[in-house]
């Protein structure tokens, strides 16, 4: 009844901000867009040139979309999308796990460079635990797994798993990540749903030794698994905020905590629970602090009968802890399923793009979606791409400030000047000195506004760009739109997404 009773709620305010969705784009939202490697062969099958071609081509396509945060995959299966000491090349970027490709070239390098340069975040995404991706595959030579098998275990799904109950095998993730934000400039280090396998039905994960090793004092195995789990998210989180305290750490579970029939604090659904799943007490990792933002997958529509998005969408709203909370949503879903309508009614709206888009930004503690795939919505599948660059996301947002790890606004840009050409002109400046790495200016903000217009920079439709680098190519006095006298503020925008004051200058198209 609890569900019945919000979807009539929210249908009837649907009707009533119907086609108000493009005044309420926020300024500040999270938009990510995961990007995959696991099982794409077009990485193996392209020369480097179309790669970094394809690559780019996504990302320009994401950027129309509002997307301010890609989310790589470069560790999917204990190997590595970028050169490392530690990992295999994975085959999923040169075709044959440990040899890399011909010619070289680091896409993980590439991804960073690529984003920053568009004002975007990188957060780099990695696997923890998973070794193999099915039955018949095996780590290439080389592979830690042959200096150490110890270290793993095989379970019924074929598939090789580090076992997570082994110092030794968080120590060696931990290695990686380190490694990792040690030598890129990565935004975040982010993990999704493979904590302990997805149960096979019956079969029960193979850590019966390992129990009897680690397991003293522990009398229930899934609250044991759980801790095991528990000390990896805390160790990952004291190596990165120690090496680089800006650098976040983000999780994106399984869409189900716990059902309210096994636990009073759960929601009203009914189905597989990362607690008891996968072991995974991620509302635990917020509320300790060692997570900087959730991602939930709430991969299902409004009204599912077994685990609906509406439902999940408040109980996630009410379990952020604190911390960012941004929504998992899988596009082919949200696009393929009408609205939902009020009491017997019918709707026009023949997708759930944009009620999802309303809710996630009526919710106080949610801040942002993420879109799975990314590759989906740079293909325009069903038209989303359409939809979110000329309505839901027709402007660009900033993402909100991580202020538990810094709230120090950086200095203000200076030297803002117009460099002419016979056919060009280009805002630049100059990036705000310092010495303290929190406080680096690592992407702009430039707004325009018309002459004697106040220069008010929460005005989200008056950003002209968010980028990466110092300048910005003014549009051509030839558009008649354009010519006049304009101020142009840019701000600067640091590690932890705060924004300085507006530096102005006033030009004349």
């Amino acid at each position: 009844m609890r569900t019945l009773n919000k979807i009539f709620l929210l249908a009837a305010v649907a009707l009533m901000l119907a086609g108000t969705l493009q005044a309420q784009a926020p300024k500040r939202e999270f938009r990510g867009a995961w990007l995959h490697i696991i099982g794409q062969k077009q990485f193996s099958n392209n020369t480097t040139e179309q790669n970094k071609a394809y690559l780019s081509e996504q990302l320009d396509l994401l950027q129309k979309a509002g997307v301010n945060a890609v989310i790589w995959q470069v560790r999917p299966q204990a190997d590595a999308a970028y050169p490392s000491s530690l990992e295999p090349w994975s085959q999923w970027i040169s075709g044959k796990a440990g040899v890399a490709p011909q010619p070289l070239w680091d896409p993980l390098q590439y991804m960073i460079d690529e984003a920053h340069r568009r004002g975007m975040e990188l957060h780099a995404w990695i696997n923890p635990y998973r070794v193999t991706h099915g039955k018949n595959d095996l780590p290439p030579e080389g592979h830690v797994y042959y200096q150490h098998p110890e270290w793993f275990l095989q379970y019924a799904d074929g598939k090789i798993y580090f076992d997570p109950a082994l110092p030794q095998s968080r120590n060696f993730i931990d290695q990686v990540v380190r490694d990792m934000i040690t030598r890129y400039d990565v935004d975040a280090i982010h993990m999704d749903d493979y904590f302990y396998p997805y149960p096979v039905t019956g079969v029960e994960f193979p850590d019966t030794a390992s129990f009897a090793t680690y397991g003293r004092g522990w009398g229930d195995k899934g609250e044991w698994r759980r801790h095991n789990v528990d000390l990896l998210m805390e160790q990952l989180h004291n190596t990165i905020h120690s090496i680089k305290p800006w650098v976040q750490l983000g999780i994106s579970p399984f869409g189900i905590w716990r059902n309210k029939k096994s636990d009073s604090r759960g929601s009203e659904t009914n189905g597989l629970e990362c607690y008891d799943g996968l072991f995974a007490d991620c509302p635990k990792w917020t509320a300790m602090g060692w997570v900087d933002y959730m991602v939930p997958q709430l991969y299902w529509e409004l009204e599912h009968k077994n685990a609906s998005d509406l439902e999940l969408s408040y109980w996630w709203n009410d379990h952020a802890n604190g911390r960012h909370m941004y929504y998992g949503q899988a596009v082919h879903n949200v696009m393929t399923h009408r609205d939902i309508a009020a009491a017997g009614g019918d709707t026009l709206n023949p997708t759930q793009l944009d009620h999802k888009i309303r809710l996630m930004r009526e919710l106080p503690n949610v801040q942002g979606v993420t879109w799975w795939p990314g590759y989906t919505v740079a293909a325009n599948f069903k038209g989303v791409l359409d939809s979110l660059s000329t309505n839901q996301m027709r402007t660009p947002a900033l993402i909100q400030p991580y202020t538990w790890l810094d709230d120090r606004a950086p200095d203000a840009v200076t030297n803002v000047r117009v460099e002419k050409t016979r056919d060009t002109r280009t805002l630049l400046w100059n990036a705000p000195l310092t010495t303290d790495p929190m406080q680096q200016a690592v992407r702009y903000v430039v707004y325009r506004f018309a002459a004697g217009q106040p220069v008010n920079i929460d005005d989200a439709p008056s950003i002209v760009a968010i980028t990466g680098e110092p300048c910005l190519l003014l549009p051509p006095a030839k558009n008649k739109k354009n010519r006049g006298t304009w101020q142009y503020a840019v701000t600067a925008v640091d590690r932890c997404n705060n924004e300085s004051a507006p530096t102005v200058l006033t030009v004349k198209l």
